[in-house]
C-alpha cells in the first residue's frame, strides 16, 4: 500500500529569510497569491491548472475557517481538493504527500501548497500585542482545559527551548554528550549556507569554538544550537504525470511518505529519545523500496542540533546512540561524503515559521534538478526529507527521486 510515485513537485517559489519587520509588507492572501505566481512561473504552468489547494492552520490572517474556500476565491480558481495543515514544522512534508494521494486517487491534477509567512498587517482594530501574548509560551496552549496550562506550565517548563533542552538532557544521560560534535552539525550547515547567498547568514562562516563559546540558552543548547526565526514564505507546486511532463525542470517524484504524530508535549512521550520520525522513516523508505544508504542528499529539519541528532538515528542513517560519532566521522558539507541541509538548514538558512519546513523540501528539489549553482551535488537522485512539528511531537519523512 503507498503511493506509486506518479506525483511530482515540478514548481518551487520561497522569499528571501529575512529579519522581522514591525510592519509587514502584504497580507497572508497577498502572499499566496505572490508565491503561487511565483511557483507557477517556476513550474511553466498557468493559474487555470491549479484545482488543488494545501494551506497552513490556524494562523492565517484574514480567517480562521473556511480558509481554502477563501483563498480559492482570492485566486480565482475552483478547487477540487481543498485541505488545511496544521503540523507545525511538518507541514510543508505532510502537505506534499497529501497532494501526492489526492493526485493519484483522481481528485486534482495539480495543488498548490503555499505557507505565508506568520505575519501580516494589523486592522485599524486589531490588537498589536495578540501575537506577542500567543507565544509568550512558545508552542504550549495556555488555553483553559488545556493540559499542557495545568500540568506543564506552572512547573517552567514552557517555550521550545526548554523541551529541546530537556531531550538533549535525557540524551546525555543515556548515551553521553559530545558538545563539539554537536557544534559540528552547526559549522558544516553554515559552510553549506555560505554556498547559498539566499541564505541568512551567507558570508558569515562558523568555527566549531564559536558555537561553544556562544551564550548558553537551556543547558546544554547554546544559542547558536538554536534556530533563528526570520519573516519569510514558501510555496510548491504538485501535480500529474501528465502535467510533470510539460513542466520546465526535471521533476521531482513523490515516491514515499510517513507521518507520526506521539503527543503535545514531550511530558507525554512514551520515550523522549524513541522520536515519531522513526516510525515516519520505515514507512517511507519501506514504500520507496529503498533504504536510507540509497539516500544521495539528506534535508533534515533542524530547528535545534539535538533535532538533527535524533533524525539521523531514527531515520536509520545512524545507529541508535552513534549519532554523535556519526557527525565525528563525516563531512556533512555539500563537498563531504554526507551531504546535509546542502541549502544551511535552518540553522543557516533561517526558520520562517512554519515555512521553514519547506525550505528542505525545496532545497531537494532544487538538487535533483541541478540547479543549486555552488552547492550542487555531482550526482542527486534520491532525497530523504524530513518535517517536524513542536517538541519532537509531530514528525513526518519523505522521498523525493529523479528520473
Amino acid at each position: 500500500m503507498g503511493l506509486q510515485g506518479k506525483a511530482a513537485i515540478v514548481g518551487v517559489a520561497q522569499y528571501r529569510p529575512e529579519k522581522y519587520q514591525t510592519a509587514p509588507r502584504m497580507f497572508h492572501l497577498e502572499q499566496v497569491a505572490d508565491l503561487a505566481r511565483q511557483a507557477l512561473l517556476d513550474a511553466g504552468l498557468e493559474a487555470s491548472d491549479i484545482d488543488g489547494l494545501c494551506v497552513n492552520g490556524p494562523h492565517f490572517h484574514e480567517a480562521s475557517s473556511f480558509v481554502p474556500a477563501m483563498v480559492g476565491e482570492y485566486l480565482g480558481t475552483a478547487l477540487n481538493f481543498g485541505e488545511v495543515v496544521d503540523l507545525g514544522g511538518a507541514s510543508g512534508v505532510a502537505m506534499a504527500w497529501r497532494a501526492a494521494a489526492a493526485i493519484e486517487l483522481g481528485l486534482c491534477r495539480a495543488v498548490l501548497c503555499v505557507i505565508p509567512q506568520r505575519m501580516a498587517p494589523m486592522g485599524p482594530d486589531e490588537d498589536p500585542m495578540a501575537m506577542a501574548r500567543a507565544m509568550r509560551y512558545g508552542g504550549h496552549s495556555t488555553a483553559y482545559g488545556a493540559p499542557e496550562a495545568e500540568f506543564d506550565l506552572p512547573y517552567g517548563h514552557m517555550a521550545q527551548n526548554t523541551g529541546y533542552a530537556m531531550i538533549a538532557q535525557r540524551y546525555k544521560a543515556r548515551y553521553g554528550y559530545d558538545e563539539a560534535a554537536m557544534a559540528k552539525i552547526v559549522v558544516d550547515q553554515r559552510t553549506n549556507a555560505c554556498a547559498n547567498p539566499n541564505a541568512m547568514f551567507y558570508g558569515k562562516p562558523l568555527s566549531i569554538d564559536d558555537v561553544l563559546a556562544s551564550r548558553m540558552v537551556a543547558d546544554p543548547l547554546r544559542v547558536l544550537e538554536i534556530v533563528m526565526p526570520v519573516a519569510g514564505g514558501a510555496a510548491f507546486i504538485v501535480t500529474s504525470a501528465d502535467l510533470a511532463h510539460r513542466c520546465r525542470h526535471r521533476p521531482a517524484w513523490i515516491k514515499g511518505f510517513g507521518e507520526h504524530i506521539i503527543s503535545k508535549s514531550p511530558t507525554y512521550a512514551p520515550d523522549m529519545l524513541d522520536t515519531p520520525i522513526g516510525t515516519a522513516s520505515r514507512r517511507a523508505f519501506a514504500m520507496a523500496g529503498i533504504t536510507p544508504a540509497d539516500i544521495d542528499v539528506a534535508q533534515l529539519y533542524d530547528c535545534y542540533t539535538i533535532t538533527v541528532l535524533l533524525s539521523l538515528e531514527d531515520a536509520g542513517f545512524a545507529k541508535k546512540g552513534e549519532g554523535m560519532a556519526f557527525v565525528r566521522e563525516h563531512d556533512l558539507t555539500y563537498k563531504g561524503d554526507f551531504p546535509l541541509n546542502t541549502h544551511g538548514g535552518q540553522l543557516g538558512f533561517g526558520q520562517a515559521g512554519s515555512a521553514g519546513g519547506m525550505s528542505q523540501l525545496i532545497e531537494a528539489v532544487e538538487q535533483l534538478r541541478g540547479s543549486c549553482a555552488e552547492r550542487q551535488l555531482a550526482r542527486c537522485d534520491k532525497a530523504f526529507v524530513s518535517g517536524t512539528g513542536g517538541v519532537m511531537s509531530e514528525q513526518a519523512a519523505l522521498i523525493l527521486m529523479g528520473e
